[in-house]
């Protein structure tokens, strides 16, 4: 898969390399692998991949945390690749840049902040994050200080669209911490203009006494638009949507399958399955393993069954972000194990894809074949 991906990718980049006149300085090959991979012969094979695109003299480099640990298994000793480091902005810079001399050839290793944040993402139920103006200036100061080089990340926050947001694991995967789809990095969302104007003249400040070339004028200013409240309105229920099914193409099977599997990689799944009631009293329905956020509906659609009501369990799973870092990086959504009732498992499900790929449309129901 990654051969044919940069089978594409690569020819469309090798006009634009330094070499050609153009503005890409280095390329590269992995970022942060250290963090939860250790395969050399993967990393010698994205080498020799990118070689046979881009040539021999382009630059090629990894990042990786700045500790021993995540050096060892993310890069290659010697001249093959510049292995590059990233830290928390505010850590001391000298140990770090001296750990990764020892990763790259003699004489070739100028230290490198492939990473310098400016700011941090927050996780849903966090504080937003707030990196104050001149803390991020004296750390890029200190690296500034040390001949070192730093890439801004971010430059001006970023935002993804969707669901393609994303998100973190503490100790396990069971500590899952979906982020926020921006990288805000202000204290205030209305502040935004104000934190980003001070932002940008301290850190310019920084490298202006570090620079013995004069550096770009600051671009004009662009005008900010106010919307005011966005009302939002209701198109349809999930119940209404049930109305909507098409049973030819709902996905059945005898317990519930990850969406991964019914060809759907975001947005929410419907799991359905019959249950007859024992008795008046109240039954316990659980599962061990849904990611990431499942919502339970109960429903009574018959009473002629022997005396005992007919119940159906509704199921909304929601895909709340995709793990993009860390050891827990293969991230299957859905219910992932039996769904048990008073210590029975459910069994005979149907799954039924709601993407919401647009808003902006009245969802049309098209589930997968499975």
């Amino acid at each position: 898969m990654v051969d044919r991906w940069w089978g594409n990718l690569l020819p469309k980049i090798a006009p634009f390399l330094y070499d050609e006149g153009g503005p890409i300085v280095m390329v590269q090959i992995e970022n942060e692998y250290g963090s939860y991979g250790d395969d050399k012969a993967y990393l010698r094979h994205l080498v020799t991949v990118a070689r046979r695109h881009l040539g021999d003299d382009v630059i090629l480099y990894t990042t990786d945390g700045g500790t021993r640990e995540t050096l060892e298994k993310g890069t290659i000793r010697g001249d093959t690749v510049f292995s590059a480091v990233d830290f928390s902005t505010g850590d001391d810079p000298r140990p770090i840049f001296k750990l990764q001399k020892e990763y790259n050839a003699p004489g070739k290793s100028p230290p490198l902040s492939a990473e310098f944040y400016t700011g941090r993402l927050t996780h849903w139920g966090e504080n937003i994050e707030n990196t104050g103006a001149h803390f991020t200036a004296a750390a890029l100061d200190r690296i500034l200080s040390l001949k070192g080089s730093a890439v801004l990340y971010m430059a001006h926050g970023g935002t993804n669209f969707g669901f393609y947001n994303g998100a973190n694991t503490g100790a396990d995967e069971f500590d899952y911490k979906p982020d926020l789809t921006s990288m805000i990095m202000m204290h205030q969302l209305e502040n935004l203009v104000m934190w980003t104007m001070q932002s940008s003249k301290t850190l310019r400040g920084v490298v202006k006494r570090h620079s013995a070339a004069s550096i770009p004028s600051v671009p004009s200013n662009n005008e900010k638009k106010g919307y005011s409240m966005i009302q939002l309105q209701k198109t349809e229920s999930l119940f209404d949507l049930i109305d909507k099914i098409d049973p030819i193409g709902v996905v059945e099977s005898e317990n519930p399958t990850s969406m991964e599997s019914v060809g759907q990689m975001f947005g929410f799944l419907l799991y359905t399955s019959a249950y007859a009631a024992k008795g008046p009293r109240r039954q316990f329905v659980h599962t061990k393993l849904e990611h990431d956020r499942a919502q339970v509906f109960i429903s009574c659609p018959s009473e002629d069954n022997g005396g005992r009501p007919t119940y159906v369990d509704w199921s909304r799973v929601e895909n709340m972000g995709r793990i993009n870092y860390g050891s827990h990086l293969f991230d299957q959504k859905g219910i992932l194990s039996p769904v048990y009732l008073d210590g029975n498992i459910l069994k005979s499900w149907k799954m039924v894809a709601i993407p919401f790929q647009n808003l902006n449309e009245v969802l049309d129901i098209n589930p997968h074949n499975q």
